[in-house]
């Protein structure tokens, strides 16, 4: 039967909780479906709460016995938790319970993934485990005792006593209980130590099943690297004696930052040359960071309660952003989030699931970890650091730390910081985190005896979410630059805080064209009325790579709306400009092959919608085709030299500077195989020494539809490896043509290796049918009704994953009506089901009510 009605709880109705609970004694005697804990846990009164009421969050678990100060009690059980008579003085909560790992294929508390215990607790999974105060800001000492016949047994914290068959863990710092973790396993350990700045010698190990030993080395240096980095940036050094890394197959996010016991997705853990992309690498490298970074950011310093989300979240995924720009290239990485940002954040925030940074109310807090809470958060960071200048932001940081060690602490306190190192008053920019939606920031210009003068206005859509939005403080970075190619004014950083505001450059010799949003200095949409020729100035001439780069996407954009919508030719300055880059060999391959990508076209089609049109997306397909086709012949003489400039003859590194050439040589063979039919691509395939040039040419091969026989060797060569089988279950559905990409879901859903209850091979599946824009819409409404089917069958074993990949139908009013009925079909099916769940209800009803 369906979950009970959803209740929508409040920011505004925060309560502390009744009791501080200042130590918990955990032994979990392990049995796959009858697991028992036992539960020791010390309360007190809390003098900061008025309400004394004993409740504890409990889900699915069996209560055995319950006892306070050693006497038993008979507590009153529901669904969702207990409550008890309890002393207004210090007691000792003990209990027992029973639970059903096996069983649990929600992956959320303590489950089982291949023979291996393993737990997820965040956001409130600790509840599915036993009975406790499952809220962030109850923080206690945990000491856990694990009894097992497994070889491996670990928890957070520094290890103590162990034994045959058992083993205890001690971690002397207080955490909420989504930071908990414990691990069971056969498991083989790839071990390396770190000695930090304090002169700590910490024990590091990556633990993984037998057989993948051989893809530790690269995830061990990276966690090296940014261990290193967060010392010499941030002064952040780590605390415990040990750092323990447990890959897991069946994961429903990348990774959990568990205090000294990270759980990572096997996906974002394991590499090696032979089965990994440069792209797998540098998302490896940067999800380690991340979950390493929280030991400061989420850990020792966490959040109030679950609408703060987006202080450990936003604030760490900045500070992963700027280790990667370290690691690599900056103005790659700048361009990449952005791209993401407009991809996954902008469509959010510009439909039914919009929401604050800092939401007021939720149903089912599982449903806002969102692109809004992640990537929105993190460019409010960068906003922030931009507005007060690096040596504020560092003292600032540094505060911060000082000040809330061991706190769960709220945006309110993370802004005080900032205003008391810089006596700024933030009130105006705390919008962005209560406001939704993304600002349209509209451009005018004036030029008279030597005064260049800027207009800006900005303006936010209203929705439900924020249904009067009011001026935000928008730092906008601009350049001038002079008619001969010279900069004339360098990065200027202003301030945007009124509805409209002026800003002046008085002094030139000559009417500038501005570089404006330098950086992508905040997540808006500029609204300008410029000319192909000053997008062509700008391609060629902009000293600011991100607003060059920004230049030719626009370009892009516009040759494709004049195709899809005018039938007009391929713009000639678009292309005669990219031409220009491509050859342009003092350029960063990196950044020469995201100037040679396309915008996608789920991007061209927000773009249409925006301007008032209906998007088509066949003819979106058909126009960037007609794009790509054209730059090959344009490039035709120019490509085997420029694939033989990146070919790549020393041992296989996946570091920026080689990334970067087959990066671009992929961009290049793309083309090409437009031209020769994949001969070339058939030659790389068969050469490939390592999983980027064998899957760049693979890719290119299925595309022009010349792919048949590569597959079935590439199956036959990896079907032993499951994460390279994700790539070959993906590659097939998002290369297809639209015309066979449902045909091709559909098909690979019938595959012997088809484990739909694995998140990451349902999402190769049926996630890279949603990444198929044009297959996915397909007119006849197929795409909306496989991925309704396999969203019914998943949600009743894994709501999460099945909630989250609703996202696919957000948009649905986009389109023209037929699609938009198709949509809503699909989405009425769903929301149905009689045991549908709180997370998908949720999901479905925000966009059903568009």
């Amino acid at each position: 039967m369906k979950d009970a009605a959803p209740t929508t709880v409040y920011l505004e109705d925060y309560k502390p909780f009744g009791y501080v609970v200042d130590s918990v004694h955990l032994t979990f005697d392990l049995a796959p479906n009858a697991t028992r804990v036992k539960s020791r846990i010390e309360f007190s009164p809390n003098p900061e709460a008025a309400d004394r009421r004993f409740w504890l969050d409990g889900e699915k678990l069996k209560l055995i016995s319950a006892k306070i100060d050693g006497k038993d009690v008979n507590p009153v059980c529901t669904a969702e938790g207990l409550s008890c008579d309890a002393p207004d003085a210090p007691f000792v909560w003990e209990a027992e319970v029973e639970i059903d790992p096996a069983g649990n294929t929600a992956l959320e508390g303590l489950y089982m993934s291949n023979g291996m215990y393993c737990t997820q607790c965040e956001a409130q999974g600790f509840r599915k485990i036993t009975y406790y105060p499952d809220r962030p800001d109850v923080m206690s000492v945990f000491t856990v005792r694990i009894n097992g016949d497994l070889p491996v047994l670990l928890s957070n914290g520094n290890p103590g006593k162990s034994g045959d068959g058992w083993a205890e863990w001690h971690d002397p710092w207080p955490k909420p209980a989504y930071l908990f973790a414990l691990v069971a396993g056969d498991l083989v350990a790839h071990s390396d130590s770190f000695t930090t700045i304090g002169g700590r010698d910490v024990a590091l190990n990556l633990y993984v099943r037998p057989g993948d030993e051989g893809k530790c080395a690269f995830g061990m240096e990276a966690l090296k690297k940014s261990m290193k980095w967060d010392e010499d940036v941030y002064g952040r050094e780590y605390d415990l004696d040990i750092f323990n890394i447990v890959a897991v197959d069946d994961f429903n996010m990348g990774a959990m930052e568990n205090k000294g016991l990270n759980i990572f997705n096997s996906s974002a853990v394991l590499a090696s040359p032979e089965t990994s992309t440069d792209m797998n690498f540098e998302r490896i490298e940067a999800i380690i960071a991340h979950e390493y970074f929280h030991n400061w950011t989420g850990n020792r310093i966490t959040c109030r309660d679950w609408f703060q989300l987006c202080l450990k979240e936003g604030l760490t995924v900045y500070r992963d952003s700027q280790f990667t720009s370290d690691m690599r290239s900056a103005p790659v990485k700048r361009i990449s989030d952005t791209i993401d940002l407009r991809a996954r954040q902008f469509p959010e925030d510009n439909g039914p699931l919009a929401h604050p940074v800092r939401p007021d109310s939720f149903q089912e807090i599982n449903n806002f970890y969102t692109a809004t809470v992640y990537e929105k958060g993190a460019e409010v960071i960068g906003m922030l650091k931009r507005l007060v200048g690096d040596a504020a932001y560092a003292e600032a940081l540094d505060l911060y730390f000082a000040r809330h060690d061991g706190q769960a602490c709220t945006i309110e306190d993370w802004l005080k910081v900032f205003e008391d190192v810089t006596g700024r008053d933030l009130t105006q920019f705390k919008r962005w985190y209560s406001q939704a939606g993304t600002p349209r920031v509209k451009v005018t210009e004036h030029w008279e005896n030597g005064t260049y003068r800027l207009t800006f206005t900005q303006s936010t859509p209203a929705s439900v979410a924020s249904p009067a939005p009011q001026p935000q403080v928008i730092p906008i970075a601009v350049g001038l630059i002079g008619p001969n190619g010279d900069e004339v004014v360098e990065t200027t950083l202003l301030e945007l805080t009124e509805e409209t505001q002026a800003f002046e450059f008085s002094g030139l010799s000559a009417k500038p064209v501005p570089s404006i949003l330098r950086g992508f200095s905040a997540p808006v949409i500029l609204e300008r009325e410029t000319t192909t020729a000053e997008r062509a100035f700008l391609l060629a001439h902009d000293t600011d790579p991100f607003n060059r780069w920004e230049a030719g996407r626009t370009l892009a954009l516009e040759t494709l709306n004049d195709m899809t919508l005018g039938g007009a030719a391929p713009n000639a300055a678009y292309l005669d400009g990219i031409v220009a880059v491509t050859r342009d060999s003092s350029l960063d391959p990196a950044y020469r092959a995201l100037m040679l990508g396309l915008p996608s076209q789920s991007e061209l089609a927000a773009a249409q919608a925006e301007s008032g049109h209906t998007p088509d997306p066949m003819a979106i397909w058909n126009a960037c085709e007609t794009l790509r086709q054209t730059l090959a012949e344009k490039l035709q003489d120019d490509l085997p030299g420029l694939m033989a400039e990146m070919r790549v003859e020393a041992p296989y590194r996946p570091d920026a500077e080689q990334s970067g050439k087959r990066s671009l040589g992929g961009a290049l063979l793309s083309l090409l195989t437009r031209l020769d039919g994949g001969e070339e691509a058939a030659r790389q395939y068969a050469e490939a020494d390592n999983m980027t040039l064998q899957l760049s040419a693979l890719s290119c091969l299925v595309r022009a539809g010349k792919g048949e026989d590569a597959l079935r060797q590439f199956y036959e060569q990896w079907q032993g490896d499951r994460l390279v089988i994700d790539k070959w279950f993906m590659l097939q559905v998002l290369n297809a043509a639209p015309d066979r990409a449902v045909g091709a879901a559909k098909a690979l859903t019938e595959h012997k290796d088809f484990n739909w209850k694995n998140p990451n091979r349902f999402r190769a599946t049926l996630g890279a049918l949603t990444g198929n824009h044009a297959g996915f819409h397909a007119a006849d409404g197929a795409g909306y009704a496989l991925l309704a089917d396999w969203l019914i069958k998943l949600d009743p074993v894994n709501p999460q994953t099945a909630a989250r990949m609703c996202t696919a139908f957000q948009t649905w009013k986009r389109y023209d009506a037929e699609r938009q009925g198709q949509m809503r079909a699909a989405l009425e099916r769903i929301a149905a089901q009689p045991d549908l769940s709180r997370d998908t209800t949720e999901m479905v009803s925000r966009i059903l009510g568009a």
